[in-house]
Order: C-alpha cells, then sequence, then structure tokens
C-alpha cells in the first residue's frame, strides 16, 4: 500500500456520479495513487492494452516502485492539479485519495471521467472472464498468487491481478489467455466515493475465503461491521458459484451458511470435505497430506513454511480439483511454487545471519508467521522486527493481542510508526508497553525510535545463525537492505 494520501485545506468539488464510468475511447490513462499495491498491478495491466499510462503518488517504495520503473510508467511525486494538465482520458482514483487531496480537486474541476480502482479491473479486465476471487483476513496474496501459478503451471494461463509480487512471473498482474481471471478480493473501502468493500465488484464465479476477523479498525468498528461486508460477498455468488471455505474458523462457518452457491469447506475439522493432515513443517519444505470426502487424496510438498500455508495450499487444491486438475498435477504445481515478495522473503544471508521479509501486521498474522519461521529454522535464535503500521495496528485495539503473537520470537525489537498524530491520544498503540508486557512474560524485548537504531542495535548484537524476521506493510526506509549492507561491517 503507497503512502496515505496529501490533503489540501480548501473544500473540494464534489465529483460528478454522471463521469463515473470509462469513456468509449480512452489512450491516456492516469492513476492518482499508484504506488498502492492493487494500482501498480492495474497500471501494468492497462499497459498491456496498449494505453499510455502515467500515475502520481508519493513516497513510492519497492517492490511496486521498482516493478513501476521497470515498465517505463512515469510516476510523479506528489499529488498536484498540474499532473493532470496532459488531459488524461480517464483517471482511477485510489482508495488512499481523500476527497480533500488537491488532485482530486482538480479532477472534479476538470470534468474528466473517472473510475474506482475496482470499477477498472472490472470494466477492462474481468468481463467475459471466469472470475477467481479470493477473499479473507488473512492470507489473500499468497493463496491468489498459488491459484494463479498453479493455474499457469497446469497450462491454463490465468490472468491475475495481486497485492503482491508474484516470483513465478516477476509481476503482479498479466492479461492472461486462458478463461479464468484471480483476483485479490479486498474488504477494504474501494475510494472516497464509494466506501464499499473493492471484492463487491469482481463478480465471482469461485470464490477462496480464508478467514474472517476484526481488521481495519479505521473503517470497521467492530467484528459484526467486518462480517456484514463479508456477507455481502457470500449473497452476491451466483447460484452455480462455489465457495471454497476455511470452516475450521466460525465466522465463516457462519457466513456461509446461508450461501446461495455449492460450499466445499477445507481445514482441519473431521467434517470438512477437504482435510489437512499429517502436517509436518522442516528447514527444508512443509509436508501435508490431503484427504478428499475423508479418502486419501494425495501427500504434498510446499516451500512455503506453516500451518497456514499449507492451509492456504489446501483451498487451491480444492479449487483446481474442481476444474477436473488430477491430484499429481496439483502436487507437482505446489512443489514448483516459489512464493511471492514479502512474504516470508528471504532477502539475504550475510554472515550466517539470515534476514527475511514478511507483510505480516495482524497480531494473527504476526503469530503465524513467527511459529512458521520456529519450525522452519529449529534451533536457531529468532529475532522479530516489527513496524506498527497499519490504521488498526497503530491503534489501541489490538495492543493486547500482540503481546502471545510474538511468542515464538527469541527477541522482539519494535519500531516507532509514523502517524500517531493523527490518531487521539488515548487510542494510541504503544510500542513501550508492548516491549514491557513481553518483558513481563519473560522475552527479551524494547522499543526504539527509529529504524536507524534498530539497524545499529542488529548490527551489534547479531550471530551467525540469527533469523532476523522483519515484520511490516511498509517500506520500512528500506529497513533489510540496509541491514544486510551493515552486517558485513561488523
Amino acid at each position: 500500500m503507497s503512502a496515505p494520501a496529501a490533503n489540501s485545506s480548501p473544500p473540494p468539488n464534489p465529483l460528478d456520479p454522471a463521469l463515473n464510468r470509462a469513456p468509449a475511447a480512452v489512450r491516456h490513462v492516469h492513476l492518482m495513487g499508484i504506488g498502492g499495491t492493487g494500482m501498480a498491478a492495474l497500471a501494468g495491466m492497462l499497459q498491456s492494452l496498449g494505453l499510455k499510462v502515467s500515475g502520481s503518488d508519493q513516497r513510492v517504495y519497492p517492490p511496486m516502485s521498482d516493478y513501476l520503473a521497470s515498465l517505463g510508467i512515469p510516476v510523479m511525486e506528489g499529488y498536484d492539479p498540474r499532473n493532470l494538465a496532459g488531459g488524461p482520458d480517464l483517471v482511477i482514483v485510489g482508495n488512499v485519495i481523500r476527497a480533500t487531496n488537491p488532485e482530486a480537486v482538480a479532477l472534479a474541476a476538470a470534468g474528466l471521467p473517472y473510475l474506482s480502482m475496482p470499477q477498472a479491473l472490472h470494466h477492462y479486465f474481468l468481463r467475459g472472464k471466469r472470475s477467481l476471487v479470493v477473499a479473507g483476513t488473512h492470507g489473500k496474496t499468497t493463496t491468489a498468487s498459488l491459484l494463479a501459478t498453479m493455474l499457469d503451471a497446469v497450462g491454463l494461463q490465468p490472468g491475475f491481478m495481486i497485492g503482491g509480487i508474484v516470483q513465478a512471473f516477476g509481476r503482479s498482474s498479466r492479461l492472461g489467455q486462458g478463461p479464468f481471471f484471480v483476483t485479490e478480493g479486498d474488504e477494504y473501502d474501494t475510494a472516497f466515493f464509494d466506501k464499499g468493500p473493492k471484492f463487491l465488484h469482481y463478480a465471482p464465479e469461485i470464490c477462496i475465503l480464508t478467514g474472517v476477523e476484526f481488521d481495519h479498525a479505521d473503517i470497521y468498528a467492530d467484528l459484526a461491521a467486518v462480517k456484514a461486508a463479508f456477507a455481502r460477498l457470500v449473497a452476491l455468488m451466483p447460484a452455480e458459484g462455489l465457495l471454497v471455505a476455511c470452516l475450521d474458523d466460525p465466522n465463516v462457518r457462519e457466513l456461509t451458511a446461508a450461501a446461495p452457491c455449492r460450499v466445499l469447506g477445507y481445514g482441519e475439522g473431521p467434517d470438512l470435505a477437504w482435510q489437512l493432515r499429517e502436517l509436518t513443517v522442516g528447514p527444508e519444505a512443509t509436508r501435508f497430506a490431503v484427504a478428499r470426502h475423508g479418502e486419501p487424496f494425495g501427500k504434498m510438498v510446499s516451500r512455503m513454511p506453516g500451518r497456514h500455508n499449507a492451509l492456504n495450499a489446501l483451498a487451491v487444491i480444492a479449487v483446481l480439483d474442481y476444474l477436473a486438475v488430477p491430484a499429481a498435477a496439483s502436487a507437482a504445481a505446489l512443489a514448483a511454487f516459489s512464493g511471492v515478495r514479502r512474504r516470508q522473503e528471504v532477502r539475504g544471508v550475510v554472515g550466517g545471519v539470515t534476514v527475511i521479509d514478511d507483510f505480516a501486521h495482524h497480531p494473527t498474522a504476526v503469530r503465524e508467521t513467527l511459529r512458521a519461521l520456529r519450525a522452519a529454522y529449529p534451533g536457531r535464535r529468532l529475532l522479530a522486527v516489527f513496524e506498527p503500521r497499519t490504521n488498526s495496528s497503530r491503534r489501541s485495539v489490538f495492543q493486547q493481542a500482540y503481546v502471545p503473537a510474538f511468542a515464538a520470537a527469541d527477541r522482539v525489537l519494535i519500531c516507532q510508526p509514523e502517524g500517531l498524530d493523527s490518531i487521539p491520544a488515548h487510542e494510541r498503540f504503544s510500542i513501550t508497553r508492548l516491549a514491557a508486557d513481553l518483558a513481563a512474560r519473560g522475552q527479551d524485548a524494547a522499543p526504539f525510535a527509529d529504524p536507524e537504531a534498530i539497524i545499529a542495535d542488529l548490527t551489534a548484537t547479531t550471530r551467525p545463525g540469527d533469523v532476523v524476521a522483519i515484520l511490516s506493510n511498509g517500506g520500512f526506509a528500506n529497513i533489510h537492505q540496509r541491514l544486510l549492507d551493515q552486517l558485513p561491517s561488523r
């Protein structure tokens, strides 16, 4: 996700709803908030259609900045009315943009046609395709990437748009030649002019639902509000569609009980259509057995560590079986999957110290990621570096939930996040309190003012064999590479 968009004090001109459309003839498309994972992916696909693409954003960071640069797509730094001076035929407005953003104000004044990112995806790429959507609080990017990669491995040539760089393709989007299109279905709001979830625009024929928890405290008041959003997704499934749902999750079980389509449950429960069995997580691979309707289906090997990733793979295997892909072909495709950038990605090994980049920020994701790394690197010291950067993690709503989430780490280094001033004092997350609570449990934990202080500490204290897991959904001041660069100087 790109950095929050800058706002302007003058009141905005309202966007004309009649201009919320794609014109018949489009040559130049401009994306406001192009550095977001979904927006950058969309930019690449629009360019693949032969369109001229430009964009604006602020503080764009890798891997999306590198991706846009590799495509030669110009990115204007900052939001400015002059960015629209070239007269684009269509403007796509990312959900980081607020109504008061100076470029959004200029868009209204210019009277240009505009779409949200989900509207543009549906208009240009989903029509005429069989839409496969991966939704849920956790695991969307990894599961969608695995689905697209395995479909491609068995010759089905899917299109896809995913919020991460898929290693097999070196990109986050592709038009695809086959009948399927894979989309990561985000529950976050669509745009300032459309506060509904993005996934309501994707018209799924097949939907994977990985789990439902409270998140996005800036737009959802509580778990009931989150569940209401996912209930809308379930309700729009066509009668001939398919929901592949993790029924180990009681929220998912509740939400899918009234689904208008067929539901295939997956997980570890004994009553499920697809069961995960005999799970072992080791240094070389994760291995597990799969049962379909109680009968053995196959033995699987995955490079992705952890129970949560095995469950993600199980969901994809269920979809491929529904599409008549043989078990052996699914097993081979899973074994070959090389992962996604920023999801348990090994960024480098220097002096025996392994540095891993991961997107985990919700307490459940932190817990499962660290558990997986503990199992994958047995006998080694695991250091967790955490930046609570999201709108939810910068709030106190998860203050206590984070304490047990770090149980698998030997040491926890917590960085003070930016932007706390925008949150009321009584709602702010406290890194000092988290460190104290962890220390009270007997863990080595400390707060740090900035990434520079963390790099200095790790450069001085790490030793051969250590695994440093850096957990953030942002660029984190390029801490991963800067640490790797500093380690040889010890």
